[in-house]
């Protein structure tokens, strides 16, 4: 206690100090932060649910002090995944945001193969939607009240089998899968039915839905192996409905041909000139 009073001993501690600080403490600080890392940083607006691609992200070389354990310092890391959140430009990449596939809530959406697209109907009234029953991979038929003005409520054969692929409420937000978004006392009810469709019977089903009068009706819920049979048999129907545009292309070209062809047979032969014409 009496050699701290001293002023000179505390002096010299004090001296000491801060040599050790300056030569010491100082220049491990110093060279911790002049360490660098290469990092995946953001170069345009990603939305949730985009695919990384090159043009949106570059490598750059940061200070390695204070960053996370998560960020994604390479490239490959990243490219090809799926944002599972909205990044700026100028952000890190952290694992955690990315996926390797999209959002589940509309991952149906990248099974599009361009024979078939995807529309939704509204679902006016609870009941319309099969009081909220309905889930992806079920198979219904569309119901159609006063079809086309006729007076009569009937399935439309190009709607007698159709697969949902999707049941969404009014937040956006899919109703048949975890990642929806709702109080615990509460659920959301579907606003909308995503259906997989031809484009024959998308444009039935917008008709339909214009009107405001589709009903769903559940077919079939099961197995995959047994809900392609239904899809399979609307599909053979649809053909018989609609034949592929190549025969039809094909016959209207063989009947201009016949028709040309019985034109030139028609058309008067032109009279040889008689020997007083010669003359």
């Amino acid at each position: 206690m009496n050699l701290l009073k001293n002023r000179t001993v505390l002096g010299v501690f004090c001296i000491a100090l801060s040599l050790v600080i300056c030569f010491a403490i100082t220049p491990l600080f110093n060279s911790g932060l002049a360490k660098k890392a290469d990092i995946v940083r953001v170069t345009k607006n990603i939305k949730a649910g985009d695919q990384i691609t090159k043009d949106m992200v570059h490598t750059a070389e940061v200070g390695s002090y204070n960053l996370p354990e998560n960020v994604v310092r390479s490239l490959d890391a990243a490219l090809g995944k799926y944002a599972a959140a909205d990044l700026a430009a100028g952000d890190y990449i952290l694992s955690p945001k990315l996926t390797d596939g999209p959002a589940a809530e509309n991952a149906y959406l990248y099974n599009l193969t361009g024979e078939k697209q995807a529309i939704s109907v509204t679902v006016k009234s609870f009941a319309n939607g099969l009081s909220g029953k309905l889930i992806s991979g079920d198979i219904v038929s569309v119901i159609a009240p006063d079809y086309r003005k006729m007076g009569t409520t009937v399935i439309p054969a190009e709607l007698k089998y159709v697969e949902v692929i999707g049941v969404t409420a009014s937040s956006g937000y899919d109703t048949d899968t975890g990642d929806q978004r709702k109080d615990a006392d509460k659920k959301d009810l579907p606003a909308t039915v995503t259906l997989l469709a031809s484009p024959e019977q998308s444009k039935i089903l917008a008709e339909l839905d214009a009107e405001g009068k589709p009903h769903l009706s559940l077919v079939y819920r099961g197995s995959r192996e047994n809900a392609a049979k239904f899809i399979e048999a609307q599909d053979q129907a649809l053909k018989a409905l609609y034949p592929p545009l190549v025969n039809e292309t094909a016959k209207e070209t063989a009947e201009e041909k016949t028709a040309a062809a019985g034109a030139q047979s028609a058309a008067p032969e032109k009279e040889s000139p008689s020997e007083s014409e010669v003359r």
